[in-house]
């Protein structure tokens, strides 16, 4: 598509996504047992036809920063790109990006705009399939200055988003960050003969942003001088008032990962026999190559489960959950409601410590997300007994009940949790 450029925002701390942000950025944590978050943006932009796509980096940076160099390479006779745009200090300033509107802000010069091109803003956290071409062709028909991608949402979800209300030519006349209660978005429902004309379902009364916006250039650059550092509480706002801005309807699924719960919640989706979102037959996810033998299963029990390449399972049950990439999984050991992250290695042998990175033998896992490297023992209990909602303990954490083994963790043989 000409005359286009994507920039993905990827430099949040991601504190609702702690532990798993403890060492890496939101959109480089791992997904489906062999995806990283930042594949599905980029990816939908490249089945879109988008070639000049750039990546906002700042927080825990390194991880993400090593994945979009060892995927995204074109040949050297396109003028394809995917390219990181890191946090640096300018004459013009030396502090760290203080928001997303921000982090777009100090990186324009960046863009060598002419001023005719729009700019497609992107999330590098959330779950969808989309085609961005339908959306830019629709803010180009309305000669809008600036298009936000809306989908319907549930009365008792309008707290987690940002809430838009639309005319019924598509123009935006109202938005609410993130309202406490419905009340405070009570005029924001959709009415009746709207209904019809944006295809929302009988108990989706409201439409939230999906943190997709295009932006004439010109128009961009006017909003982010005269605005704040946040796009959701500041830049949308002010945009509404000073600007034509309508809203585009997306009815496929979507989802914002940006919490453990939603995280661990859209993992077990798709796992599961009628997923919302599938890796298989939708359009293709790109991801970093690996060469890597299939997996081994050997004498096991695997229900609704996915099971990346290079694991190795032996003995074991293993039910709604997925094991990612060089997955050791030992004698006897049961896995139920579980997202496994794998390893970046293997470990034939105990080297150092009380365990290989991987699962020992005899060891029970439910309702918990084991992230990459992890050493779990031998005869190894993580079930959550005490029932604890939020819990800090030094090797492991809860989150909403789940809990959470975090990077190069180790649980020693015998550990009960």
């Amino acid at each position: 598509m000409e005359k286009v450029i994507t920039l993905i925002l990827g430099g949040g701390q991601g504190k609702r996504l702690y532990p798993l942000t403890m060492y890496r950025s939101k959109p480089a944590v791992p997904i489906g047992g062999k995806y990283r978050l930042i594949d599905i943006p980029i990816s939908n932009c490249l089945h879109s036809g988008l070639k000049d796509i750039y990546v906002l980096t700042q927080f825990n940076s390194e991880s993400l920063n090593n994945h979009i160099n060892n995927t995204y390479r074109f040949d050297y006779f396109s003028r394809a790109f995917v390219r990181i745009l890191a946090a640096e200090q300018t004459i013009d300033s030396t502090n760290w990006f203080q928001g997303t509107a921000d982090a777009v802000k100090k990186n324009l010069f960046h863009l060598d705009l002419k001023g005719d091109e729009d700019i497609l803003i992107l999330s590098g956290d959330h779950l969808y399939n989309m085609d961005y071409t339908y959306m830019v062709d629709y803010h180009r028909e309305k000669g809008a200055d600036f298009t936000v991608s809306v989908a319907p949402v549930k009365s008792d979800e309008v707290s987690e988003y940002g809430i838009l209300k639309m005319s019924s030519s598509g123009r935006i006349t109202g938005f609410k960050e993130k309202p406490a209660t419905g009340a405070e978005v009570k005029d924001f429902a959709i009415s009746g003969k709207a209904r019809a004309k944006v295809h929302s379902p009988a108990g989706y009364p409201y439409l939230a942003s999906m943190g997709v916006y295009v932006y004439k250039a010109k128009a961009l650059a006017k909003a982010l001088e005269q605005s704040g550092a946040d796009f959701g509480k500041e830049v949308i706002p002010h945009s509404i008032k000073n600007l034509k801005g309508v809203g585009y309807v997306f009815n496929g699924y979507w989802k914002d990962v940006g919490t453990i719960e939603s995280f661990y919640d859209a993992n077990m989706d798709m796992a599961s026999s009628k997923s919302h979102f599938s890796f298989f037959y939708e359009g293709l996810v790109f991801t970093r190559p690996r060469f890597l033998p299939t997996a081994r299963v050997y004498k096991c029990r695997v229900e609704h489960s996915l099971i990346a390449e290079g694991s190795i399972i032996n003995d074991a049950e293993i039910t709604n959950s997925i094991v990612g990439l060089r997955s050791i999984v030992g004698k006897g050991c049961r896995i139920a409601d579980t997202v496994i992250m794998g390893a970046d290695y293997y470990e034939e042998s105990v080297n150092s410590g009380p365990a290989r990175v991987g699962i020992g033998d005899n060891s029970h896992i439910e309702k918990a997300i084991v992230d990459k490297n992890a050493r779990i023992g031998k005869n190894v209990v993580i079930a959550n007994s005490k029932k604890l909602k939020n819990a800090d303990c030094g090797n492991y954490f809860i989150r909403d009940g789940i809990v959470i083994v975090p990077k190069n963790a180790v649980l020693k043989d015998g550990t009960k949790i």
